[in-house]
């Protein structure tokens, strides 16, 4: 990958934009001084760390020559210091990237949703085990859960769970869980020891705001009802439970999680919109030629991205044609390795799109 042009063609840029800033005209305008000051601390930033990458590529070559003539003693020394130079060097690498090719809800939080597909209770088993595997990932991050609304099997699965994620990046960290996930085993619940098939579906939603998504109240459809616990048990006496159906879309919400229907009801706009904005974008990306080359796994939700596949230990990634044999690890929260292929993978793409722009 041609950085190097890249770079340079962003440095032309910021020449152009810190003009531009210059301009009585532009200053006298505060919303376009405001989206120029932005623009011009990110090509600042990407010449920045740009600058500190090449720095620590010479510092890395630097201390090569050095190996050359270094003494056994010495050789171990050097070879951990150009070890952690190299990590130094990756992560400046991976922040110029993400630079590079911004994605515009690198800000937000986000919404989950888990849906238990084909394989009955063995479904939501496994729809149980992709949400505790998800908050454990969240937890090791230091970001906080909040349950949304959850509907519980008798045996302690989910037909569906929503949840909020709150923290830093959440959003373009979690988008590429959005999918179908498949599991092979032995289901608890088979006595014969035959291994099934089984899927849970994830929707992984960017947070929305009333200036993204204006919702018209006329278009709405509000119920309310008791909430319910596993195997239908009345879990509240009041009808604090909403249910939000959005006439204009036939999107339909509903949250229990709370024991006041106010908060409830908060819950499930905040959810509705999640769902509104998400959709939004759908349709903007769908218009754009280049979105199949240069996204992996954030569009059709119907595609099935991953296997979980228990007799052999093994996890398959299928957008990359990545496999770890860390299952248990992985459900256990250790999904950095994972996201991370598919970062770079989707990075790699996009900059290739972003060379072909410069070329031209």
């Amino acid at each position: 990958m041609d950085l190097d042009k890249i770079v340079r063609n962003f440095k032309e840029k910021l020449k152009e934009v810190e003009k531009e800033l210059s301009d009585p005209s532009v200053i006298s305008d505060s919303d376009r001084l405001k989206e120029l000051s932005k623009e011009h601390s990110r090509l600042k930033t990407i010449s920045q760390i740009y600058n500190d990458l090449k720095s620590k590529e010479e510092e890395i070559d630097g201390w090569k020559e050095l190996l050359e003539s270094a003494s056994e003693d010495e050789s171990e020394e050097i070879k951990q210091t150009i070890d952690s130079l190299k990590r130094e060097r990756k992560k400046l690498e991976m922040d110029l990237k993400l630079l590079l090719v911004p994605d515009r809800n690198s800000d937000r939080n986000t919404i989950v949703e888990i849906r238990a597909g084909a394989g009955g209770e063995e479904a939501a088993l496994f729809a149980g085990d992709l949400f505790k595997m998800y908050t454990r990932f969240a937890e090791n991050r230091g970001w906080k859960v909040e349950l949304i609304n959850s509907n519980e099997t008798d045996l302690g699965g989910f037909k569906e769970v929503v949840f909020h994620i709150k923290g830093k990046e959440a959003y373009t960290i979690m988008k590429y869980e959005s999918g179908v996930h498949r599991v092979q085993r032995v289901p608890e619940t088979e006595s014969g020891g035959r291994i099934h098939t089984s899927t849970a579906t994830v929707a992984v939603l960017p947070e929305a705001t009333e200036v993204d998504v204006e919702i018209d109240p006329g278009d709405l459809r509000i119920d309310t009802y008791r909430a319910s616990g596993a195997g239908g048990q009345h879990v509240n006496k009041t009808d604090s439970a909403v249910r939000i159906v959005h006439n204009p879309t036939g999107i339909v919400v509903a949250v229990q999680s709370e024991r006041s229907q106010h908060q409830n009801k908060q819950k499930a706009m905040n959810f509705l919109r999640a769902k509104l904005y998400d959709k939004k974008v759908r349709e903007q990306d769908e218009k754009l030629s280049n979105r199949r080359k240069t996204q992996i796994g954030t569009g059709d939700r119907s595609e099935k991205i991953r296997t979980y596949n228990f007799p052999q230990n093994r996890i398959t990634d299928h957008r990359i044609n990545f496999t770890t044999h860390r299952l248990e690890d992985v459900l256990n929260g250790e999904l950095d390795e994972i996201i991370e292929s598919i970062t770079e993978e989707e990075l790699k793409l996009k900059l290739q799109e972003l060379l072909k722009e410069v070329n031209n």
